[in-house]
């Protein structure tokens, strides 16, 4: 991971909300629908969609289309590179 991407990559994951979400995706098996969403975070429908595609533009999320939804899962060779570059910031 180039530092560009990495920074995206932060600047993704520092809302509050975003990593509600993504902790939302690790409850749900790795597999989340925006409705899902919509009972646990205290946002509308649109600033839930928002952030989903903040996510999915910075490859946080993967989208799979599954007729009229969208289900998402969570990128983890993205977040592992990301864990690496931070590393070896470190080291």
């Amino acid at each position: 991971m180039n530092s560009k991407k990495a920074q995206k990559v932060s600047k993704a994951l520092s809302d509050p909300n975003r990593l509600r979400i993504i902790e939302e995706l690790k409850k749900k098996d790795n597999n989340l629908y925006c409705c899902d969403l919509e009972n646990v975070l205290d946002l509308s429908q649109p600033s839930i969609c928002h952030h989903l595609k903040i996510l999915t533009d910075t490859e946080i999320l993967l989208p799979e289309k599954e007729g009229k939804f969208v289900k998402y899962a969570l990128n983890k060779d993205l977040l592992d590179s990301y864990v690496r570059f931070i590393k070896s910031l470190a080291s």
